[in-house]
């Protein structure tokens, strides 16, 4: 076997693994780069194998920074299948297609207004390439073995990062390698644990938070906090999340909080019809989270959705104590960024985030303590609160990696640290010698490594 890493080196966006195995090519995860300009960037360059040569993908969940390059993929000519759980591909179902239409809308945003340097400003996608690469996807049961090409099998198992999330183990004649994705938390609020893998002779781990250890106690004591001080001032919450994942755990915790009398009588918006759509599959698939039906019920009723980009607009007109939830988590892109627009310049507002920030995005910059964000060609004053839910996050920090990793019967032959800032993959690199004593790599961008 050969692995070459295309994404996920330096940088926790553009997941992309190239497995070959006997004139095979799979592609482990398909996503999106996110963050800095020159990471971007690549996203416009031509893979260095062509896509009609790629005979299969594998996901590892739905997060475009997994997820979000298949439908470019399958514009350049590939024709094979795209493996995943059965929620991962229902909620890839929503993702991808709005992930295309956002970029329509940029597009024709930046056309419509002039601040472009492309004359026309174009997407990489659209929506309807999104949608036409959908019937690409094949799902596959958890814990279900299948032939990625006659003698190469894999099989998804649960990593309890979002609803379908999986580690993603490949066995060869000779050899195994075992893909974690993004590795979930033991004691999340609304998720299954991650499950113990036994190992594998190579491994592909994440480094999200390589170098750090999420915050001790309740994540929803600061959440309160954050909302009653806001509310006190007569300012509005911006809560830039992820529409998958993120998004429901807070409206769990938001409804929790209201229950409990904790925080203030406010109105609470769901700003992004993806996430209301996303939280309708929590209802379907009820096996991978620990939510009763009545907790369910409870979370998906926790907020106003709003569905229209009118409504949309008509919220950063509102005065008052309120709570808005929108995507994107970073702050890239979508509804959110024109909340921040109208929001951010008056002090009585708070923006809480409540997930990694990559570097290079909007919300690295505010928690790194920018003074004013750019914004659809414009400066924008930061003048609003900034803080963050640390603990919030759906990625386990370097400790819970460790206990991951213990479970493992014998050492691997060698370990890939990706998906992690330069620091963070460091530093979890050498946690992992310290404390296992295990050979780690770091791999370089479109390094590639045989698997003797």
């Amino acid at each position: 076997m050969n692995l070459q890493f295309l994404g996920a080196t330096g940088t926790v966006t553009g997941s992309k693994y190239l497995l070959q195995h006997k004139g095979v090519k799979i592609l482990i995860d398909c996503g999106l780069f996110q963050g800095y300009k020159q990471l971007r960037l690549r996203n416009w360059a031509s893979l260095p194998v062509p896509a009609s040569e790629i005979d299969a993908v594998v996901l590892t969940h739905a997060h475009i920074d997994h997820s979000g390059y298949i439908p470019l993929l399958v514009k350049q000519g590939f024709a094979g299948k795209v493996f995943c759980t059965e929620a991962t591909r229902a909620l890839c179902g929503i993702l991808l297609p709005d992930s295309g239409y956002l970029q329509e809308e940029e597009a024709n945003y930046a056309n419509r207004h002039g601040f472009s340097k492309h004359q026309p400003a174009l997407p990489l996608y659209t929506r309807a390439d999104a949608e036409k690469c959908l019937g690409r996807f094949a799902s596959v049961d958890f814990h279900t073995s299948w032939h990625l090409s006659p003698g190469l099998e894999a099989v998804f198992i649960p990593s309890g990062h979002m609803l379908g999330s999986a580690f993603v183990h490949i066995r060869s004649e000779q050899r195994s390698i075992l893909f974690s994705g993004d590795i979930g938390r033991p004691e999340d609020l609304v998720l299954a644990a991650p499950e113990k893998v036994p190992g594998a002779d190579y491994l592909v781990v994440e480094s999200t938070y390589g170098n750090r250890l999420h915050e001790q106690g309740d994540p929803m004591d600061k959440l309160a906090e954050v909302i009653n001080r806001t509310a006190a001032r007569g300012g509005a919450v911006i809560i830039p999340a992820f529409a998958v994942g993120r998004a429901q755990s807070l409206l769990y915790c938001l409804y929790l909080l209201k229950s409990r009398g904790a925080i203030a009588h406010l109105p609470i918006y769901l700003n992004s019809p993806m996430a209301a759509n996303a939280t309708e599959i929590y209802r379907k698939y009820r096996s991978q989270h620990r939510l009763t039906p009545e907790q369910c019920e409870a979370m998906c009723s926790a907020a106003h959705i709003v569905n229209s980009p009118e409504e949309s607009e008509s919220l950063n007109r509102k005065k008052g104590p309120m709570v808005i939830i929108a995507a994107s988590g970073m702050a890239t892109g979508g509804r959110v960024v024109h909340h921040l627009k109208a929001f951010l310049p008056h002090e009585r507002n708070t923006v809480l985030f409540a997930g990694y920030q990559a570097g290079g995005t909007r919300g690295a910059a505010m928690l790194a303590g920018a003074r004013t964000i750019r914004i659809h060609g414009t400066e924008v004053p930061v003048l609003a609160h900034i803080d963050a839910l640390t603990s919030f996050s759906a990625h386990a920090d370097a400790a819970e990696i460790i206990q991951w990793l213990k479970a493992f019967a014998k050492p691997p032959l060698r370990t890939f640290i990706t998906h992690g800032e330069p620091d963070a993959a460091d530093a979890m690199r050498q946690r992992i010698e310290r404390e296992l004593g295990w050979a780690c790599h770091l791999p370089d961008y479109l390094e590639s490594v045989a698997l003797e």
